[in-house]
């Protein structure tokens, strides 16, 4: 994990101070935009060079924003190329998410920050008895977009637990790099959520828009973002999963790291199968909080008896989000299946309608799945225990009602702080 800090966290020595950016609200859809060049990044280890490399050769701006960085290798490396990036004239604008982040140093992050990048915390708040208290509805998205003309969006950290050298608890995940015209609706997507007014769109750029719109399925290099927000989008990704389930005619593989979904699409899931698609779900069987493998283990006996074949994936935890339909659909991006993705968390995944980007991350989670999971057995699952079966009902009627329960925890309004070091805060 990350580095023991040597002094307090960034959280208790933040100066709030006016204005508070607030990140922009989205108010419309993102569209299919097509002739884009897509490519699967899976782990830190193809993923980390990449995005590293882009933001070297950064000549105008970077925009990044993550849950997660720790004060280790891969968070010390990214400091250092922010920093450089800053002090060569890019503007360089970094958004962190409170809870994920909150153990980051005072000396880390004020040393950004004098180097002349833009750094501002979501939702910080101080421990309460050494426990840590925003919970609920943080900043989980990962998007870096270089110059405008290069993205990265998936579900990895920058943390040295997604590279394989971290060891048996180093995890497994997916991201994409994207050029091409989807790289500007990322772009004014992430430049809204930095508190920055996005880029106007003029009259050519809708109609190419449209033109996207209007092209047939089958056009490979249409992507599409999507996400998930507490205003005007809260069901969006669940939405896209349950369209595409519906429609579904052969295949879907599903790779989640936390997977407890709503009855609404354990339902779509079901479906699918009893209709003759052939349904896998690749899920954790060792994972890093082992609540998400008893959680999503209450939804096996439902779903095997329909069908689904459920693979558990047990060499390291699995943190991947992606999934694909069929021969020409895929998705990756931040959002697990589970209450605090798809009812609380903000959220980004894309969509890609690629057929060659389709058989490769079906190849990819085909060896995932045949060479380093096990099946799981509907005969071994438990059956007939009084506990079990009371469990399941109180667990499947906990889902139906858990998106209303959701608007009754705690809800944050937006609030990216900039990072303001005080002054003698330090403890040496």
């Amino acid at each position: 994990m990350s580095s023991a800090p040597l002094e307090k966290s960034a959280v208790e020595t933040i100066a709030i101070t006016p204005p508070v950016r607030q990140p922009g609200n989205v108010d419309v859809e993102y569209r299919w935009q097509g002739n884009n060049r897509v490519e699967l990044l899976e782990n830190g280890e193809e993923y980390f060079p990449r995005v590293f490399e882009a933001m070297r050769a950064a000549k105008s701006e970077i925009l990044l924003e993550t849950f997660i960085v720790f004060e280790d290798k891969v968070g010390n490396e990214l400091q250092q190329i922010l920093i450089d990036a800053a002090q060569r004239g890019v503007r360089t604008t970094v958004s962190l998410d409170g809870f994920g982040c909150g153990e980051l140093t005072s000396a880390y992050l004020t040393a950004l920050s004098d180097a002349g990048v833009h750094l501002q915390m979501f939702d910080p708040a101080p421990k309460r008895l050494g426990i840590r208290t925003n919970w609920f509805r943080r900043l989980h998205r990962k998007i870096v977009v270089v110059d405008g003309t290069l993205a990265f969006i998936g579900g990895i950290n920058f943390s040295g637990d997604h590279l394989a050298d971290f060891g048996p608890e180093a995890k497994q995940d997916y991201s994409v790099e994207i050029q091409g015209p989807a790289v500007a609706d990322i772009h004014h997507f992430a430049l809204l959520q930095s508190g920055r007014p996005g880029r106007a769109r003029f009259w050519w750029q809708r109609r190419r828009q449209r033109r996207a719109d209007m092209a047939s399925s089958d056009h490979d290099g249409q992507i599409r973002l999507v996400f998930r927000d507490n205003d005007q989008h809260t069901t969006d990704i669940e939405d896209v999963y349950m369209q595409v389930l519906r429609t579904a005619q052969r295949r879907v593989v599903i790779a989640n790291a936390y997977f407890f979904p709503g009855y609404r699409l354990l339902r779509e899931i079901r479906n699918a199968a009893r209709r003759g698609v052939e349904v896998r779900l690749i899920l954790q069987g060792e994972p890093d909080m082992l609540v998400a493998k008893l959680a999503a283990r209450m939804t096996y006996d439902y779903l095997l008896k329909a069908g689904v074949h459920i693979h558990e994936y047990c060499e390291r935890p699995l943190h991947g989000k992606v999934a694909l339909v069929d021969d020409d659909w895929s998705t990756v991006g931040s959002s697990n299946l589970d209450p605090l993705s798809l009812s609380l968390n903000l959220e980004a995944n894309v969509l890609i309608r690629d057929r060659g980007f389709n058989q490769h991350l079906f190849e990819r989670l085909e060896d995932l799945s045949n060479n380093h999971c096990k099946a799981m057995d509907a005969d071994e699952l438990p059956r007939g225990r009084i506990w079990h079966l009371t469990v399941g009902f109180l667990v499947f009627h906990f889902l139906r009602v858990f998106p209303a329960m959701a608007g009754w925890l705690p809800a944050h309004k937006p609030r990216l702080t900039p990072f303001v070091h005080v002054a003698g805060s330090v403890d040496k």
